[in-house]
């Protein structure tokens, strides 16, 4: 059961990752009859540390904190990917995972869990920003950029900023049932739970520069996304032979042709939904898909979540 909870920090905390703990687990909600939890902010490096933000925060708390919490969370922080972490906070990690305790990351603190050697083996993810980063120091996590968190118990990893409470609320309904995180939940004003990933707020450019030879092509597809074509028929507007088109289009852009244009709908589609009034069944004729069926279906498999619910969260529920 979970009781014992302690967030370690360093200096360059992240307040509000550090205040989405400290709400979660460290307010007395007692009186409508939710657990109270023995809750402790620790530091590795000092009584006094310096926030992100520019001031300070003091704790009684150190290491030592660490040996009896059934959770310990590490907050993201300034300069967290590209830092050294004392090697005493790595050894009290890994001590709280060999005694059977659970880790939780919240953004960039995952770099002082992939540091530990926690992550090696184990699925985890990470802001979208620094996804590939964590891959290329720590090739042997398999890293998800797309979701909110990641449950790969012991180790629990969450996204950037707000995906900290998604993943908190989690382990409390993991470990003290939907019923407390939902009551917690609606004192935070927060959802329970939240639809979809980090897919939705990530922006991918294409990035024509390396497009040498079928640049011309991909800004025509761009401008015909409602239109069927072949690769045929993209090979000879290029002046190549279809084999040749496919195998150039691959080298300059990363994708096929068909999953290029199928994300460059997508793309449109959150424009337009953002942008727009238009109906889902418009956009989703404008875009290609044809049917609003067709659009909600490549729209979950590429985000996660759904047009209508996309809408409503990028521009409110009166919306949708």
């Amino acid at each position: 059961m979970l009781k014992n909870v302690a967030a370690i920090l360093m200096d360059g905390v992240h307040p509000f990752e550090l205040g989405v703990v400290c709400e979660v687990f460290g307010l007395d909600r007692s009186d409508e009859g939710l657990p109270v939890y023995d809750f402790a902010v620790a530091s590795a490096e000092g009584p006094t540390l310096r926030t992100h933000a520019g001031f300070t925060v003091s704790t009684q708390h150190g290491l030592d904190r660490l040996e009896e919490a059934d959770l310990v969370v590490v907050p993201a922080g300034e300069s967290y990917v590209h830092r050294i972490y004392p090697a005493e906070l790595l050894d009290a990690l890994r001590r709280a995972t060999d005694r059977g305790a659970r880790v939780l990351s919240v953004c960039s603190g995952v770099f002082v869990l992939g540091a530990a050697g926690l992550l090696d083996g184990r699925s985890c993810t990470v802001h979208w920003r620094h996804a590939e980063e964590l891959s290329r120091q720590y090739p042997r996590a398999v890293v998800e950029p797309d979701v909110l968190y990641v449950d790969a118990d012991p180790v629990i990893t969450s996204a950037g900023t707000a995906a900290g409470i998604d993943a908190c609320l989690h382990i409390v309904r993991k470990e003290q049932g939907p019923e407390v995180a939902n009551k917690i939940a609606r004192r935070m004003v927060v959802p329970p739970h939240r639809d979809g990933g980090q897919a939705q707020y990530i922006e991918r450019p294409l990035p024509r520069s390396q497009c040498d030879t079928v640049g011309e092509v991909l800004v025509w597809m761009e401008r015909h996304l409602d239109e069927e074509v072949t690769v045929e028929q993209l090979a000879a507007r290029a002046h190549m032979s279809p084999r040749t088109f496919a195998r150039r289009f691959q080298q300059e852009t990363g994708t096929t042709p068909y999953r290029w244009i199928l994300r460059q709908r997508v793309l449109l589609a959150q424009r337009l939904l953002e942008a727009t009034d238009e109906t889902v069944d418009a956009i989703a004729w404008r875009t290609g898909f044809g049917t609003a069926a067709a659009l909600r279906h490549q729209f979950v498999r590429s985000l996660g979540t759904t047009p209508q619910a996309y809408r409503r969260t990028f521009r409110g529920p009166e919306a949708a």
